[in-house]
């Protein structure tokens, strides 16, 4: 049923096939093809929707906006992409990321967070189809496979203890790093973890696990959503009222007058800072008018540092208020006067009658609404989702908030499009399609582009979605416009039947989804290819778990602990003295315990000669004229130099001179045609000579050792045949493998 991927066609049209890649699909495309896309599109429809509400909460977002990033994103990214299966849409790292960016810059939730979610979308998406239109998606091999396997362990399992409230049905304080919030939320356990909630998240994953063990085909997702929020309407999970702080005993009332006071002290303490900000900025841009220490710019620092201060200890005073108002429980009890009031329980006098009914007061990180304070004495459910479609308008731009974001937005646009062209590549060595990484970073700009006009969140490929994209059948990218026709009716028709959603359900969703991203092999593999490789997942996966929820500082640190040993790696390359080895190749002499020719050095550089390694090579060549006093000749094998640059032909040409000077001869082997030509054009040909110049090792062992053994005390020589060697642990090491082997 699945179409191999074929090229763009040639020709006249090849010109619209890339400008509307998606028009290629019709050729060929049959009423078969169609059937397929559209079981497929349903079928990736049914895991989409339940997930996308789940990550837009690992975004600190309303459930209903992943429903909008899933709507028109999945649809154009497929358009415009280059690969017909890859599912794009809300995911779990990327979901989390965008928490992390805009959680210094607004309140989770609230009007601005929102706006500035979408406004990242916007950014996400232009980086990402710059890259594209330039060509640059080569880009992302900075991150290399090492720190990208460090980072993606690390979001697991902060995604997944990002979820632990949500499991148990308790309210913790978030805490400056993530560890603290995980341990908020353990210490919250015993006197406020909901059962019914922790149940309906247990029955979620004994749904999704079973029927995935039974037949992965099955939608376990969906199913798993739709059983628990059956249940959760029937049995009245969600028990929520609306009361006057007058119906609260006074000693509650006054604490949460005293933690709306804080709250209000906090907005006031910012509105300061903000403008002592706004007056040292216009000092400073009056160039001439002030000297470098005037008193008022001295002034205005410590004004500013001060502000910081007092906004911190209030922030850690309401935080205490805060979690001394969640953890309180409240009984309702009737006065003799028959009004019905709620009050702690240790608060009421012996033998008051208490009605049924424990409650529970919701406090945000806003002020608690006096006139109508919420209560619940059940657990948490989606809520009220709007219906219809999101509004079509343009993000709103903010130069400040924009300059704060840019990077993150770009650790987001990078690694959102590593993960997308990673699943792509994975399904086109099933498919035989053609993947273009250029066409697939403007079909992922494209998608968020389009998706912050409409309301969304940044988006991505993602990997499950995508599995089961390509397992039911997809043969095009008309799947997902399936898939997004889905959403469209379920926004237009359906959104009342979303309400009673468990939050739990949806926290096992996330659990279930991040399961995929942990590869504890990816460490062990990393450490056996090169032990520095190893050492930097690790590093990567524990800085990440250390700074999160600032995830970008993990990251960037594994990405700079790459470009670091690259760096080094081109610096000090390799340089190998060699030897004949018995299966007649010439091999490392040291790391294969051979014996070395005491008259010719045959030498293999293995990397370019560039300007940064120039010195390292001159470095070694001295060290080895010294250590070999019955030097004649210096072979150089050059098979690994691929460019000769500036740097590397000065230093060159002064090797051949200093060696000659000191009455050693100079030759080389394995030069390519570019480096040849930059010899010729430097004349560095001509001062080595043309018959200096040999087509292998071998050719220029042979044409050397008659000259080089002149009056030689060398009985037999090791270039020309294997000699007994010294026993090294690394030479030991195969003979003894060999010896258990047979």
């Amino acid at each position: 049923m699945r179409e191999k991927g074929t090229k763009n066609p040639a020709g006249p049209g090849s010109v619209v096939y890339r400008f509307l890649p998606f028009l290629a699909w019709l050729k060929g495309y049959s009423p078969a093809h169609l059937r397929a896309d559209v079981i497929a599109g349903l079928t990736v429809a049914m895991v989409l929707i339940p997930q996308s509400m789940a990550y837009a909460q690992l975004a600190d977002l309303p459930a209903y906006y992943g429903l909008y990033a899933a709507f028109l994103p999945p649809l154009v990214a497929a358009l415009f992409g280059s690969s017909r299966q890859l599912a794009t849409g809300p995911v779990a790292v990327v979901s989390l990321m965008t928490a992390t960016a805009l959680a210094p810059l607004a309140t989770a939730g609230s009007e601005a967070f929102i706006a500035y979610a979408v406004l990242l979308a916007l950014l996400v998406g232009i980086f990402q189809m710059l890259l594209g239109l330039f060509r640059l998606g080569m880009v992302v091999n900075f991150i290399s496979h090492p720190v990208v396997n460090g980072f993606t362990n690390a979001a697991a399992i902060i995604i997944a203890t990002s979820q632990l409230a949500n499991l148990l049905g308790v309210t913790a304080e978030k805490g400056e790093h993530h560890y603290q919030t995980v341990y908020n939320v353990l210490a919250a356990i015993p006197h406020s973890a909901h059962l019914p909630t922790l149940g309906l998240a247990l029955l979620a994953f004994a749904i999704m696990f079973g029927l995935r063990y039974l037949n992965p085909r099955i939608p376990n997702v969906l199913i798993a959503v739709v059983v628990t929020t059956m249940i959760s309407w029937g049995a009245g999970l969600e028990r929520k009222m609306k009361a006057p702080l007058s119906s609260l005993c006074v000693p509650t009332q006054e604490k949460i007058i005293a933690y709306n006071h804080a709250l209000t002290e906090i907005d006031s303490a910012m509105a300061r800072r903000i403008e002592l900000g706004k007056h040292l900025k216009a000092q400073a841009k009056c160039q001439g008018c002030h000297d470098l220490k005037d008193p008022n710019d001295v002034t205005a620092k410590y004004n500013i540092t001060i502000s910081d201060l007092e906004i911190v200890r209030l922030k850690e005073q309401a935080g205490e208020e805060r979690a001394q108002l969640r953890r309180l429980v409240f009984v309702p009890y009737r006065e003799a006067s028959g009004d019905t009031l709620l009050c702690e329980p240790q608060a009421l006098a012996p033998g008051t009658p208490k009605l049924a009914g424990r409650w529970r007061l919701k406090v945000g990180s806003r002020p608690v609404p006096q006139d109508t304070l919420t209560l619940t004495g059940g657990g948490a459910v989606v809520g009220f989702v709007p219906s219809g479609l999101p509004s079509i308008q343009p993000p709103g731009l903010h130069l400040n908030v924009i300059l704060d974001l840019l990077p993150m937005m770009m650790i987001i646009s990078l690694l959102g499009f590593l993960e997308a062209i990673s699943i792509a590549k994975a399904i086109a060595a099933r498919t035989g399609q053609q993947i273009d990484p250029n066409r697939e970073l403007i079909g992922q700009g494209l998608s968020n582009i389009v998706g912050s006009f409409t309301l969304a969140y940044p988006v991505s490929g993602s990997f499950s979605r995508s599995a089961v994209n390509y397992q039911t059948g997809a043969v095009t990218g008309f799947s997902s416009a399936f898939a997004s026709a889905v959403v469209l009716l379920v926004l237009l028709f359906f959104t009342p039947l979303l309400y009673y959603i468990p939050q739990a359900a949806l926290a096992a969703i996330i659990m279930m989804a991040v399961i995929g991203l942990i590869n504890v092999h990816g460490f062990i593999h990393a450490w056996k290819t090169q032990r520095y490789d190893g050492i930097i997942a690790v590093i990567t996966f524990v800085l990440t778990l250390a700074f999160a929820p600032h995830l970008d500082k993990g990251i960037m640190i594994g990405v700079g602990l790459s470009l670091v040993h690259f760096l080094l790696r081109n610096i000090k390359p390799d340089l190998s003295l060699l030897s004949k080895f018995e299966d007649g190749t010439f091999r490392d002499a040291d790391r294969r315990g051979l014996q070395k020719c005491r008259h010719l050095a045959v030498v293999r550089f293995n990397n370019s000669l560039i300007f940064a390694n120039v010195a390292y090579l001159e470095e070694k060549i001295l060290e080895l004229q010294n250590a070999m006093p019955e030097l004649r000749h210096v072979h150089i094998v050059c098979n690994a130099i691929n460019e000769l640059d500036a740097s590397g032909e000065e230093t060159l040409s002064k090797i051949v001179t200093r060696l000659r000077d000191a009455g050693h001869d100079v030759s080389l082997s394995g030069v390519n045609e570019k480096v040849l030509q930059t010899m010729r054009r430097t004349y560095l040909l001509e001062k080595i000579g043309d018959d200096h110049v040999y087509g292998n090792v071998a050719m220029a062992v042979a044409a050397l050792y008659r000259k080089t053994h002149e009056h030689s005390r060398e009985t037999a020589c090791p270039l020309l045949e294997c000699m007994a060697r010294a026993v090294t642990p690394e030479a030991a090491a195969p003979r003894k493998k060999a010896r258990n082997a047979g």
